[in-house]
Order: C-alpha cells, then sequence, then structure tokens
C-alpha cells in the first residue's frame, strides 16, 4: 500500500543540504561490506553517546577502501536521493579520512566525478562540502580550507566544521572559513546542537551561508531575531537530534518554534542510514509528529533550494515547479 503522505513529500522538489556521505551509505550495503570484511555490523539508531555514535560512523569509513566501494556509495546514494525527490544534493565528507586513496586529493580527484557522473544518470546536481573537523587542530583547519580552494572549480561548492563543538568554537575556525570564501566557496558549520546558542551568535558574526542545525538558537531570543534578520538559513535534522540526546522526542524538538520566528530552514537527514530516516521521511514526521502544516513545509523546501549553491537553472526550475 503506498503511503500518500510519504508520496506528497517525495514529489515536493528540494535541495537536500545536511547530509554526511558516509552514512546515507544503503543498510543492505553495509550489511554486505560488513560480511565481505568479516566485521560486526556497527549499531544503528540507538547510541548512547556522541561517542558512540562517532565509533559507529569510524566503521563506515573503513568500509570504504576501495575506490570500486567508494564509487558503488556515490551512486546508490544519489540514486536515492532521486528516488526522494531531491533535485540538488549536498554532500558533507571528510576526504584525507578516505581509506580507499592515499590522500586528500586523490579522494577528491575521484569522488567528484564521480558523483558528478551520478547526478547526471540519476537527475540530480550534486556538490560536495569538504568538512573541517574541528577536534583535529587549526593545522587541519587551514589544510582542509585549502584543499576545498583547490577543487572549488571541480564540484566542491563549501567547506563545513563538524565533530563536537563543546570544546571548540566556530570561532577557531575563521581563519579557514576566510580562505575558503577568498576562493567563492561557501561556508556551513556545524553549531547550536551540543553547544548553545553563542555558538550560533558566533557563527552568524562571521558571516556564514548556512548553519547546519542551529536549533539552540531558540534558547536565545535575541539570537532568534538575528537569524530572522539576516535570513540564514537552519540545516535542521529532527531525528538526528532526538537520537544524540538533544531533545527528548519530535514533539518537543523546536522546528515549529523557529519557523514561527521566521527563521528559514531547509530539513535533512544528516546520517541516514544511522538515524534509520531519509529527507522524505523526516518531511512525514514534521507534519505528523510536529504538527508543521504542509504548506509550511513547503516553504522549507523552498528555502532549502533557495539556500543550496546548486547552478540558478536548477534553482529556476525547481522552485518554479513549487510555485
Amino acid at each position: 500500500m503506498t503511503d500518500p503522505s510519504r508520496n506528497h513529500y517525495v514529489a515536493l522538489p528540494k535541495a537536500h543540504l545536511h547530509v554526511h556521505l558516509e552514512a546515507a551509505m544503503r543498510e543492505a550495503t553495509l550489511r554486505q561490506w560488513c560480511s565481505e570484511d568479516g566485521i560486526a555490523v556497527p549499531p544503528l539508531v540507538e547510541f548512547s553517546d556522541f561517542t558512540r555514535f562517532l565509533d559507529a560512523y569510524g566503521v563506515l569509513i573503513e568500509l570504504l577502501h576501495t575506490p570500486e566501494r567508494v564509487g558503488r556509495l556515490l551512486d546508490e546514494v544519489v540514486a536515492d536521493a532521486a528516488a526522494q525527490g531531491v533535485v540538488a544534493l549536498e554532500y558533507a565528507s571528510i576526504p584525507e579520512k578516505s581509506a580507499a586513496f592515499a590522500t586528500a586529493e586523490e579522494a577528491l580527484e575521484f569522488i567528484l566525478p564521480a558523483a558528478a557522473e551520478a547526478g547526471r544518470r540519476h537527475g540530480v546536481w550534486t556538490g560536495a562540502i569538504v568538512s573541517i573537523d574541528r577536534g583535529a587542530g587549526p593545522d587541519h583547519a587551514l589544510a582542509g580550507a585549502r584543499l576545498a580552494a583547490r577543487f572549488a572549480d571541480r564540484g566542491v561548492v563549501a567547506v563545513g566544521l563538524v565533530n563536537d563543538e563543546r570544546d571548540s568554537s566556530v570561532t577557531a575556525a575563521a581563519e579557514a572559513f576566510a580562505i575558503a570564501r577568498d576562493a567563492g566557496l561557501g561556508v556551513v558549520p556545524h553549531v547550536g546542537e551540543l553547544a548553545g546558542p553563542e555558538e550560533v551568535r558566533a557563527a552568524v558574526e562571521l558571516g556564514v551561508d548556512r548553519i547546519q542545525h542551529g536549533v539552540r538558537a531558540v534558547e536565545d531570543p535575541w539570537v532568534l531575531a538575528l537569524l530572522a534578520e539576516t535570513g540564514t538559513c537552519l540545516d535542521v535534522c529532527p531525528t538526528s537530534n532526538v537520537i544524540l540526546g538533544v531533545y527528548p522526542s519530535l514533539e518537543q524538538h523546536p522546528l515549529p518554534t523557529l519557523l514561527e520566528a521566521g527563521v528559514r530552514c531547509s530539513i535533512g537527514a544528516d546520517d541516514p542510514l544511522l538515524f534509520g530516516v531519509d529527507v522524505v521521511d523526516e518531511y512525514v514526521l514534521a507534519e505528523e509528529r510536529m504538527g508543521i502544516a504542509s504548506a509550511h513545509l513547503a516553504e522549507c523546501a523552498r528555502s532549502s533550494v533557495e539556500a543550496s549553491f546548486a547552478p540558478d537553472e536548477i534553482k529556476r526550475d525547481a522552485l518554479a515547479r513549487l510555485a
């Protein structure tokens, strides 16, 4: 039996702006590769803390130890995006952590054209976000930004900032962000998830293009107003926030409050394999569990397209269909 709610949100043109490449792996693919490599399948959906989540993510990275597997992952991730009505996919990854290639440069030289070709096959525009691991220190941040800048005309569209933000403020990456901006790249850090609204404020004041998560802005009315005034888009992933303990339930998630305050939000799945939801599931849950009206969720889809780094023609077509 088909699900009318799901079909409705599949049909909604949208950009998926907050998804990590390795953790968008299909579960069947995960199980096949774990069996082939003789390793245990990592836990999915339930994590006692953020460290256990990172451990599971590490297994996914280890499985991608050949170019063939990376190519298959890219094709499946893009095919799944197409099946979910995604017109533009911005996937994040940390190239130097790739086990299939000797250097981060080699990883991007393989990943970027393979993703673009998968996009052509499946009808989805793709752009890469080079993630900076905030726990790896300032030299890593600068190297990551310079790496991204070298590939700015080959499929990299932005730099991100990932890992536990509680011990590393977004301001520590300001120099790296400046390098990215000078190369014409976007800046889309993770903030306001494990740390509070002060990090959201700091990110906005740094002039970032979007914020991945940012949900704890609701704890400070001034920061909420700042987001609304600047039009900074938050790439919100409700199920991720619940599973990692930021909020106790979807019913208590602040996405409705953010929208009511005039904050632009896109909706993403973050790590679909590990959290058990895809981007369409998140739209359905936002309506059914959070009580957000379908028309307001269409505005989230509109924001996702407008805030993406996709070419203008992709945006025009998607926005015309949304209208």
